[in-house]
């Protein structure tokens, strides 16, 4: 038994010795796995390389174009954002300008027409004072050939003799006048 356990001891010892772990080195594993990295190397750049790098290299000039474009459209968003508030801002003051002038023209038709209603407020004054004036003349004028009539037949009856018509309205409208020169 003493042999068999030396026996297993001793294969055990040999086994340690050919262990592979992850930091013993084998000689051949080593060999075929540089040969093998270097036809896969080979074959990945003749045919696999030429192909990434022009993917690689379209997508680059892609991107250099997109940031191009984005750059041109900034640029033309900005334009036309300076000209949109450029547009705002004469609207703005067309608009100003507009209300300005339709409150001169406003002012100016006000003014117009209150100048327009006194010139006719002054005619009608005006006209309403010759009509009174007319009418006072008319009534003054009446009056006197009725104190005269009445004056004329208050005489006839008095002095019983009547007197010529016309004389006697002229000794009275003589009378009259020296009255009214009185007052």
């Amino acid at each position: 038994m003493l042999d068999l356990t030396l026996a297993i001891q001793e294969h055990a010892a040999a086994a340690q010795e050919h262990a592979s772990g992850p930091l013993t080195v084998e000689g051949g594993l080593m060999f075929w796995t540089i040969v093998i990295f270097l036809l896969l190397l080979v074959v990945l750049k003749r045919f696999a390389w030429p192909a990434i790098l022009g993917a690689v290299e379209a997508r680059e000039q892609a991107l250099e174009r997109q940031l191009a474009e984005a750059a041109r459209d900034r640029e033309q968003a900005a334009a036309l954002l300076a000209e949109h508030q450029k547009l705002i801002g004469d609207a703005k003051s067309q608009a100003h300008g507009i209300i300005v002038e339709a409150r001169s023209v406003a002012e100016k038709d006000r003014a117009l027409a209150i100048e327009k209603t006194r010139q006719e407020q002054e005619e009608l004054l005006a006209r309403a004072r010759r009509e009174i004036g007319a009418e006072r003349d008319r009534a003054v004028a009446e009056l006197r050939r009725e104190a005269v009539d009445i004056s004329l037949a208050a005489a006839t009856r008095l002095i019983e003799k009547r007197m010529d018509a016309d004389t006697d309205r002229k000794i009275v409208l003589d009378y009259l006048a020296t009255l009214g020169e009185r007052q």
